[in-house]
């Protein structure tokens, strides 16, 4: 048991795993987060274009 313990601790794999998942995570976040800001900036510049006249 103290052997399997061991080795578990030692293991790296998956916590590189998760760290590169956790980075994906926070980038798909962000990427969301900016695009969904230039698709209201565009839908208000429209309004304010239809709003014109023009």
């Amino acid at each position: 048991m103290q052997t399997l313990l061991s080795r578990f601790i030692r293991e790296e794999d998956g916590s590189t795993a998760l760290e590169y998942g956790l980075i994906a995570a926070g980038l798909s976040i962000a990427i969301v987060t900016v695009l969904a800001q230039i698709i209201a900036t565009f839908s208000r510049l429209k309004a304010a274009s239809a709003a014109a006249g023009n």
